[in-house]
């Protein structure tokens, strides 16, 4: 079934609060990874604020971790490796009404994500967490519709059956500058090894 509302909120919370253990970070150091403040990590983690998807890719960041897993079970060895339609969590960014679902079979590991995302006629989505301190490598491939992609200061304008790969090392924006619906596949992997740009907030 699809998960949003409090049940996502919730959900969200559990899976922060637990990357943030695992990582002997506290509620002030994240802070200062993410440049997203302590007060709104804080709210986050006790499942009272529906983040953006800006501010959630920020804490993501600041954990060295991708936005599509803090949606993500942690991983675990009886994991299935299969991932029904209606066990996918999907998510609503609450500014722009842009929608993803987790594609991938939750807490199976493999170090490759898939994501769907729909964004809504004239929506703008927005990324600036820049340099991480991991490589992700990222791949868009755009289902329907058109979406003006932007990397950096680079500006690509693609359509159904169009492509791009990139590595998310600086700022990025998404785009749809018609009147429908433009519908598109993520998929990303990260594999470990530091970032030559990688830089502390």
């Amino acid at each position: 079934m699809e998960k949003n509302g409090t049940d996502i909120d919730s959900r969200l919370a559990a899976r922060l609060r637990a990357l943030r253990a695992d990582r002997g970070l506290t509620l002030d150091a994240l802070a200062e990874r993410s440049g997203v403040s302590r007060s709104m990590i804080s709210l986050i983690e006790r499942g009272e604020s529906s983040p953006t998807a800006n501010v959630l890719e920020r804490v993501a960041a600041g954990l060295g971790v991708t936005l599509a897993t803090l949606f993500a079970d942690a991983e675990r060895a009886d994991a299935s490796p299969v991932a029904r339609r209606d066990d996918q969590v999907a998510w609503q960014d609450p500014a722009t009404g842009y929608r993803r679902r987790n594609l991938s079979p939750s807490g199976y590991p493999s170090p490759i994500e898939l994501v769907e995302v729909e964004l809504p006629p004239g929506a703008r989505v927005s990324y600036d967490s820049g340099a991480r301190a991991a490589v992700v490598e990222q791949q868009i491939y755009l289902l329907d519709g058109i979406i003006e992609l932007t990397v950096g200061e680079v500006t690509h304008r693609l359509s159904g059956g169009d492509c791009l790969a990139m590595r998310l090392d600086r700022p990025t924006g998404f785009h749809n500058p018609t009147d429908r619906p433009a519908r598109y596949i993520v998929a990303l992997t990260t594999d470990g090894r530091p970032a030559l740009n990688a830089v502390k907030r």
